[in-house]
């Protein structure tokens, strides 16, 4: 499985589990006719979001092992953390889920994975 691969079953898990879901991409890309589109996401945005029927965002950034999120990436999950949105790192669709269920003491387990570099 690759990232994409694992991408697309976090997205499909996500949906069936009744919640929204997005897939993003940070960066520029280089349009057919030669010029740059740069996307408008923040360095570090993590590759997929979304929302829970009662409102919660989440972020899911989504790694293959050995991987490790970017200090970027790190420090955008522990910015959003701080605002409220539940955030991490998902090397499984398991992990991915239990994210967007932000059980009770998992922000503090997450926010001390992402602060010592996962």
């Amino acid at each position: 499985m690759n990232e994409t691969e694992l991408m697309n079953a976090v997205m499909l898990a996500v949906t069936n589990a009744g919640h929204q879901i997005f897939r993003t991409n940070v960066g520029k890309v280089r349009t057919p006719d030669g010029r740059f589109f740069n996307t408008g996401l923040p360095k570090g945005h993590c590759d997929l979001y979304g929302f829970r029927p009662d409102g919660q965002i989440f972020y899911i950034e989504t790694k293959l092992h050995p991987r490790r999120p970017t200090k970027e990436q790190r420090q955008f999950m522990l910015a959003m953390i701080s605002k409220g949105a539940a955030a991490g790192v998902a090397y499984t669709v398991e992990e991915a889920l239990k994210i967007v269920e932000w059980p009770k003491g998992y922000r503090e387990i997450m926010e001390g994975a992402l602060r010592y570099g996962l």
